[in-house]
């Protein structure tokens, strides 16, 4: 008769786990050092009016889009939580600041802010800086009348209140820029 020898139980699940971990951190960490891009998507608001979207600053007080006739208008949906917007924070700061160097000739950049609490917005700002205005979309006037479902999202709104770009992921500086200047020229 033969004796039949058991293998010992092999222990799969930490291999599995440790596996997961390392998958996940490097999805992580290409989240963190992508760089900005400048896809722009199309949409059936390019060129026409933009749409008469109203929200609340912190304080309570009303926003309404179309009250900023008259200036360049960038837009950037956003909420606290979001690593791409995280990402993208230090370029919009150094384009805010470049706007205000121009003077009244320098665009007018507000935070639209999707399903966020107020508190996390105003401890993101507190803790990455930014100090232009932020607008909270508390009756999804923003996302349904410019149909964003996802963040970030920037859109350039010319002093008409025509839209005239619309980029669906992160942007530099450079890029909103560049785009601004251009289309100042084209009109």
């Amino acid at each position: 008769m033969s004796e039949s020898t058991t293998a010992p139980p092999r222990r799969v699940a930490p291999f599995v786990a440790g596996a997961v971990a390392v998958v996940l951190a490097v999805l992580f960490g290409v989240l963190l050092v992508v760089e900005p891009s400048s896809d722009t998507a199309e949409t059936v608001l390019l060129d026409r009016a933009a749409p008469a979207a109203v929200g609340k600053f912190n304080d309570g007080t009303a926003f309404e889009l179309s009250r900023r006739r008259g200036s360049w208008v960038v837009l950037n949906f956003f909420t606290s939580t979001c690593i791409p917007c995280r990402n993208e924070h230090p370029e919009l700061i150094e384009f805010v600041d470049q706007q205000r160097s121009l003077g009244v000739n320098g665009a007018e950049f507000y935070t639209i802010v999707q399903n966020d609490d107020p508190a996390d917005v105003a401890a993101f700002f507190d803790e990455f800086g930014g100090d232009w205005p932020v607008v909270f979309d508390v009756d999804y006037s923003f996302q349904n009348g410019f149909g964003v479902a996802q963040v970030p999202e920037t859109w350039i709104i010319d002093p008409n209140g025509i839209v005239r770009g619309r980029v669906i992921s992160e942007v530099s500086a450079e890029f909103l820029s560049t785009s601004i200047q251009n289309l100042r020229e084209r009109l």
